[in-house]
């Protein structure tokens, strides 16, 4: 299938400089407000947790992920957050869905649009190319032919890769992709969760795990185009009111 890898954006996001942990910091609290409309009990909401996880990744403070609870909750007063998906055409004709999550939808939807028009491009239906699955990343070092997890016996009753792949789709994987930094495993959306726990019972942890839009058909880029689209991705990752983008591009 043609994957859509996230390791760079993994990697950029752990490597934050100081000067974006602002940025960084307000979106992951916007995704756990949004994700505690659901339930403010983690252990009762997935989605909860996983931005939960995904806060503690970065170093989010506890007060911070307390607060944006609470105002997920009711229990907080402030502006409504809202979950806004634009779709459009980018640099080199290369398509993208953008997620924000903001308390202004004139502000964000101004932004996406001049963002594409700034880059040559412009909002349209792009959907049809994109499907949902659920995306789980696991590093080398955490697969169970690595030296780690054999010296931890963390895992148990898989001697080798192969077999962890055969337990991973007899849990619900869809398609898993061997990648330089680890494996890929896909999954569709209702499955998700159940690979998830899957992982987490054999003390796996993953490098991210996120329901995506995955373009069913890639487009290969000079390196110029390459550049022009990292130029646009660069600004989309500033942008305090984008929380997510997937594209078809072949990066």
């Amino acid at each position: 299938m043609s994957g859509h890898s996230k390791w760079a954006t993994t990697k950029r996001q752990k490597a934050i400089v100081d000067a974006k942990k602002s940025s960084i910091f307000t979106k992951i609290g916007n995704l756990i407000t949004i994700a505690a409309r659901k339930g403010n009990d983690p252990t009762a909401n997935f989605s909860l947790r996983l931005a939960i996880e995904k806060a503690r990744a970065a170093n989010l403070p506890k007060d911070n992920i307390e607060r944006a609870i609470k105002r997920g909750a009711g229990e907080l007063a402030g502006a409504q957050i809202e979950e806004l998906i634009y779709e459009g055409i980018g640099p080199a004709k290369t398509q993208f869905i953008i997620k924000c999550l903001t308390d202004n939808k004139n502000r964000s939807a101004a932004e996406v649009r001049h963002l594409f028009t700034k880059y040559g491009g412009s909002l349209g239906a792009v959907m049809w190319n994109f499907s949902q699955k659920g995306v789980l990343q696991i590093t080398n070092y955490e697969l169970p032919s690595s030296a780690k997890a054999l010296e931890d016996k963390r895992i148990a009753n898989l001697e080798n890769d192969e077999s962890f792949e055969l337990e991973l789709i007899d849990n619900g994987a869809q398609d898993i992709l061997k990648e330089t930094e680890g494996m890929a495993v896909y999954t569709k959306p209702e499955d998700f969760q159940r690979v998830k726990l899957f992982l987490e019972n054999k003390k796996v942890k993953t490098e991210s795990a996120e329901i995506e839009y995955i373009a069913k058909k890639q487009v290969n880029l000079t390196e110029e185009e390459k550049t022009q689209v990292q130029k646009f991705i660069d600004e989309l990752e500033d942008s305090e009111d984008v929380s997510d983008y997937y594209t078809n591009a072949n990066l």
